[in-house]
């Protein structure tokens, strides 16, 4: 929450409780709330680092998968052979 927001809040809540020290407790209480919800949305969220971790593991996932379907390819060609044999 901004500086701005917090003191038009202030402002208002002065004006209701006209009573200054209710008016700071209330408008400290809502930026914890605030401050606690950005931080906990903050562990769920994707951030940048583990999107390309995602990304690298994505792309390493993709070149095993390649490298064994060529292979299991490869033996059952030569697999194919030698049974003809």
């Amino acid at each position: 929450m901004t500086a701005v927001q917090s003191l038009r809040i202030y402002e208002i809540l002065n004006k209701h409780f006209k009573n200054e020290e209710d008016a700071k407790t209330l408008v400290n209480q809502i930026e914890e709330i605030v401050e606690a919800k950005i931080n906990y949305k903050k562990d769920i969220l994707l951030s940048k680092d583990d999107k390309v971790d995602l990304i690298d593991r994505i792309n390493k996932a993709k070149l095993e998968t390649i490298i064994w379907i060529v292979g299991v390819g490869v033996l059952q060609f030569i697999l194919s052979y030698l049974l003809k044999k």
